[in-house]
C-alpha cells in the first residue's frame, strides 16, 4: 500500500515537472512581454520591476495589430467554413455513392496527404504568379481549401460511414431531397468531427506564415504572423514590445481552444480522429 501511494506521489510529481518545463518558454514570454529590453536582457528570466505595459500599446500601434487582426480572421473564417462544408459533402458523396470513381479520388486525396508543402509551393506559386493571381486574399483561402479538404474528407468519412442509412432513408420516404436529408439529417450528427476539424485548421490557418508570406506581397493584406515578422524585422531590438505582439497574437487562438477544448475530446471519444 505505501509503495503505491509513493508511485502515485512519484508520478504526480513527473507529471507537474513535465507541466512546468512545457510550459516555461510561454511563461518566460508573458513574463518579458512587460519588461524594458534593457532588463530583458540583463535577466530574461527575473520577474518584471516595474511592469511595463506599454509594451502592448506600442506593438498595438508599430505592428498594426487590428488590420492584421481583421485579415486573419476573415482568411481564417471563410477558410475553415469552406474547407468543413466542402470536406463533409464529399466524404458524405463517398461514402453514400459506392462509385469507381469514388474510390479513386478518396485515395488521392489520401495520398495528397503525404506530400509536403515545401514540395510544391515554387511551382504552385510560379503558375499563380504568371497568371497574376497573387496578393488576393480569397485565392490564399481558395489554396488554404485545397491543402485542407484532404483531411477532413478522411475524418468525415471515417464517422459517416458509423451513420445508420436507415435516418436518410425514412427522410427519402418524407419527400426530401438528398441535400435537405445532408444538411437536416446527416450534417447535425456530424457535431464531433466538425468542432475537432475547425480547431485543428483555425490552429493551422491562424498560425500560419509560411503560404501566406508567399501569397499576400502587400503590407495591407498582411495577417498576423506577417505583421509580426515584418514588427520583427523594423524592431529586432526592441524586445519588449516584440513579445508583446507575440502575446497579443497568441491570445484569441488560446481562448478558442480554450472554449472548444470539451468538444474537441468529445470528437476525439466519439471516432473524429480515427
Amino acid at each position: 500500500m505505501r509503495a503505491r501511494r509513493l508511485s502515485h506521489l512519484l508520478k504526480n510529481v513527473l507529471i507537474y515537472v513535465g507541466l512546468v518545463v512545457f510550459l516555461s518558454p510561454f511563461l518566460i514570454v508573458i513574463l518579458n512581454s512587460f519588461k524594458k529590453t534593457q532588463y530583458f536582457i540583463e535577466n530574461p528570466i527575473a520577474w518584471p520591476d516595474p511592469f511595463q505595459f506599454s509594451n502592448y500599446t506600442d506593438a498595438f500601434q508599430k505592428m498594426n495589430f487590428m488590420r492584421g487582426f481583421a485579415n486573419t480572421l476573415l482568411i481564417t473564417a471563410f477558410a475553415v467554413l469552406i474547407i468543413i462544408l466542402f470536406s463533409s459533402m464529399t466524404g458524405y458523396l463517398f461514402v453514400r455513392f459506392k462509385w469507381k470513381i469514388n474510390q479513386v479520388l478518396f485515395f488521392i486525396m489520401l495520398a495528397a496527404m503525404t506530400v509536403p508543402f515545401q514540395v510544391i509551393m515554387i511551382p504552385l506559386v510560379m503558375a499563380y504568379g504568371n497568371l497574376g493571381l497573387l496578393d488576393s486574399k480569397a485565392i490564399l483561402i481558395f489554396m488554404y481549401m485545397g491543402f485542407g479538404v484532404p483531411l477532413g474528407v478522411f475524418l468525415f468519412h471515417g464517422f459517416i460511414k458509423g451513420i445508420s442509412y436507415e435516418l436518410e432513408e425514412s427522410s427519402f420516404i418524407d419527400g426530401c431531397s438528398r441535400i435537405r436529408t445532408f444538411f437536416q439529417i446527416v450534417f447535425p450528427l456530424l457535431r464531433p468531427v466538425v468542432v475537432t476539424l475547425a480547431v485543428l485548421d483555425v490552429l493551422w490557418v491562424w498560425n500560419d506564415y509560411l503560404l501566406p508570406s508567399l501569397v499576400l506581397l502587400s503590407p495591407a493584406n498582411r495577417t498576423l504572423p506577417l505583421s509580426i515578422y515584418a514588427f520583427f524585422s523594423t524592431y529586432s531590438v526592441d524586445y519588449g514590445p516584440l513579445m508583446a505582439g507575440l502575446i497579443m497574437t497568441i491570445i484569441p487562438i488560446l481562448v478558442l481552444y480554450l472554449i472548444l477544448q470539451d468538444h474537441v475530446i468529445k470528437g476525439i471519444t466519439e471516432g473524429a480522429l480515427k
